[in-house]
């Protein structure tokens, strides 16, 4: 049989924390291969110092991938070629909205996203776009429902056997004028191109799967099975994020931890306690 294959998949927009940690760690016990990818489409946030600090950072932990590291500011080409099989289907639209735009939709539904898009710009096509404007390319979920003939599903190993609900996101965004992918199209792409068996995140992300299913339909992709797993919190009860300058693992280092102390504090539970005594 096949090994069982694993991904990682942080981005270079910060230094990993105690929840990367668990994450990262959960990820490598799910199977026998484990794969390192760090997902930098967003060239505008990545820093030079954030790509040396992940892999600094895992190998910390013990954890070791097989070379080349894919990159996917590396992998457009890739992305672009998914992109073209779905304009070829008839179920991508351009989309000249602004976020403004359709935060004043007051009667748009709202998703996990925030609001749902409504379908204003889906009467246009690529070859109406000035060469100016900025524009989004957004997948006609209707249309794109009339290609796939039987009902979706995907497996959480947490969560158990799921029916999708392809109305969940609306139409998504895919791509934008000049990046060729979004994170719902890119991770589907190398998924399927790396062999992921389980597909590891946090359990905030679970509904992400009801659009990757449909994009996994349409273009044919291997469907991997999932375990969204629980998320580490801080003192507010809020997730550990790069944003709220969450404690990173160098941090943990500076302060003396070992690796085992860190499974330790993952494993039972008192990672706030530990920390906050050193002032993290």
């Amino acid at each position: 049989m096949p090994p069982i294959t694993t991904r990682f998949a942080p981005s270079p927009t910060g230094y990993l924390h105690i929840g990367h940690a668990y994450s990262a760690l959960f990820t490598a016990v799910q199977g026998d291969k484990f794969i390192l990818r760090i997902e930098d489409i967003d060239q505008t946030r990545a820093r030079p110092e954030f790509y040396d600090a992940i892999y600094e950072d895992l190998e910390w932990l013990g954890l070791n991938w097989p070379q080349p590291v894919l990159k996917q500011s590396e992998n457009m080409a890739a992305y672009r070629a998914a992109l073209d099989k779905l304009i070829a289907l008839d179920v991508i639209y351009p989309c000249s909205c602004t976020r403004k735009d359709i935060s004043a939709m007051t009667n748009a539904p709202h998703g996990p996203e925030g609001t749902l898009y409504t379908g204003t710009c889906r009467h246009k096509r690529l070859c109406d776009m000035d060469e100016g404007t900025d524009y989004a390319l957004r997948l006609n979920i209707d249309a794109a429902l009339k290609h796939i003939d039987q009902p979706l599903s995907f497996y959480d190993h947490a969560a158990g056997k799921q029916d999708v609900n392809p109305h969940l996101l609306g139409d998504v965004v895919l791509a934008r004028k000049e990046t060729p992918a979004s994170y719902h199209l890119s991770v589907c792409v190398d998924d399927h191109a790396q062999g992921i068996s389980i597909v590891t995140r946090g359990d905030d992300l679970i509904y992400a799967c009801h659009i990757h299913r449909v994009i996994q339909a349409l273009l044919g992709l291997d469907v991997p099975e999932y375990h969204h797993h629980k998320l580490l919190y801080d003192h507010e009860g809020k997730r550990f994020a790069k944003r709220n300058h969450s404690v990173t693992l160098r941090d943990i280092r500076t302060k003396g931890f070992s690796l085992a102390d860190v499974k330790a504090m993952i494993e039972n539970g008192d990672y706030l306690e530990k920390l906050g005594a050193e002032g993290l």
